[in-house]
């Protein structure tokens, strides 16, 4: 048999001992880490499917947050295990950023184990139920509806940019109660946070964000209100008041979550639209399939691949694990597993069996998933509704696509304005 993906170069980290040469594979292309210029960016990860291809193999550059390797899993039901088998994989540790200005306390409640991850979801879910989101929705429409109208009539916009960018970072501010001036100063940190490769800067962005989130959570202590960042900075768990490690581990966590999943989500999907118009008439003519098509939306744009930590030895499909390592789950691949999904590699936007992992699986599954569909869902009906005609990438645009978060920094789309 002949590996179809070649082995990590040469001046790849190291790997431990106990891992295989001929497992460590370059496999960058479906980590976000290599553009391409698909029409689907993420078509190159149908290899890792390949039967010659390993079941699990090793990735030895930096992932999840991590300043190690890990082990990869790509096909669906191996990434299933990994979500659901809370026994043997542990997410403590994970993007856990804030290791590198020297603070160790986990994200909250993602780096929480069972049984204690019960509890702060508990404490936090109120805020993310699909009758909270419903609550929300005419804030979200009325966000959205402005910005539209804003250039409607111009026949052009950066739908990257100027709207995708900004719009879900301003309804996350206004649920949190944090100032929409510090918009630039937080997307800055985030990019050193997440895309920068140097370890000093990642750390000073690191360090900025914390030293501002606890200035705002002391302002909330002083002063209530009726906001997210409040509840967390005065709330009780099973009677006790949040200790400060707890509410900068659910600030911090929900700070860096809520900046750009669904800002990457809708670049993506704009770009998609843009390209084809057939897509984009059979949805705006029949705006019931919304729903669904966002749901698809989610699962052909997987932007990140999740990590989960080994709690004990074990053998799978052959190869030892060891306690401590880590496996990273390729939702890139397996979003696309033919097993699972019927010709997945087809668009389908009425797709009715559509359990995909595009927002992560199991106990840990993102806790604003519902605010992303809402999101998402608002936003292509009140553009269908306000921008009626067929829009198009405006030509000469770079349409390069980092397949994964903030993928796409420009994206201006024109068309025929009334």
């Amino acid at each position: 048999m002949t590996c179809p993906v070649s082995r990590a170069p040469a001046d790849a980290p190291p790997v431990p001992a106990h891992v295989p040469p001929e497992l460590v594979l370059d496999t960058r292309f479906a980590n976000g880490q290599v553009a391409n210029d698909l029409p689907d960016p993420y078509a190159p990860t149908d290899v890792l499917r390949d039967p010659e291809f390993p079941r699990i193999h090793y990735y030895p550059w930096p992932t999840s947050g991590n300043q190690c390797g890990a082990w990869v899993v790509t096909r669906y039901e191996d990434i299933r295990r990994v979500y659901e088998d809370n026994d043997l994989f542990s997410t403590e540790g994970v993007a856990q950023f804030q290791a590198l200005a020297g603070e160790h306390w986990p994200s909250i409640p993602l780096g929480i184990d069972p049984p204690d991850h019960a509890k702060y979801r508990r404490f936090l879910n109120p805020w993310f139920t699909p009758v909270a989101m419903k609550a929300m929705e005419p804030r979200i429409r009325a966000i959205i509806g402005e910005m539209i109208d804003e250039f409607a009539a111009r026949g052009e916009v950066d739908i990257a940019y100027d709207f995708g960018r900004i719009f879900p970072v301003r309804v996350f501010l206004d649920l949190m109660g944090l100032p929409f001036s510090m918009f630039d100063q937080f997307l800055e940190w985030e990019w050193n946070i997440l895309h920068v490769p140097d370890i000093a800067a990642k750390a000073a962005a690191v360090r900025g964000i914390l030293a501002y989130l606890r200035g705002f959570i002391a302002e909330k202590q002083a002063a209530p209100d009726e906001t997210l960042g409040s509840y967390i900075a005065n709330g009780k768990l099973e009677g006790e008041p949040l200790t400060p490690t707890e509410v900068i581990g659910m600030t911090w966590f929900l700070w860096l979550g809520g900046l750009d999943t669904v800002a990457s989500s809708v670049s993506q999907m704009f770009r998609r639209l843009g390209m084809d118009q057939a897509l984009q008439a059979r949805i705006r003519d029949n705006p019931a399939i919304i729903p669904t098509a966002v749901e698809e939306f989610l699962r052909v744009q997987p932007l990140i691949n999740s990590g989960r930590k080994v709690k004990r030895d074990f053998t799978w499909h052959g190869i030892e694990i060891k306690a401590g390592d880590w496996v990273s789950v390729f939702n890139s691949s397996g979003n696309f597993d033919p097993a699972q999904f019927a010709n997945p590699r087809t668009f389908d936007p009425e797709r009715q069996v559509n359990r995909h992992y595009a927002l992560s699986g199991g106990i840990h599954l993102c806790l604003g998933a519902h605010l992303a569909r809402r999101e998402l869902r608002v936003l292509l009906d009140e553009w269908f509704t306000r921008i009626p005609q067929p829009f198009r990438i405006k030509p000469g645009t770079d349409t390069t696509v980092v397949p994964g978060l903030l993928s796409i920094r420009n994206l201006p789309i024109i068309w025929d304005a009334a």
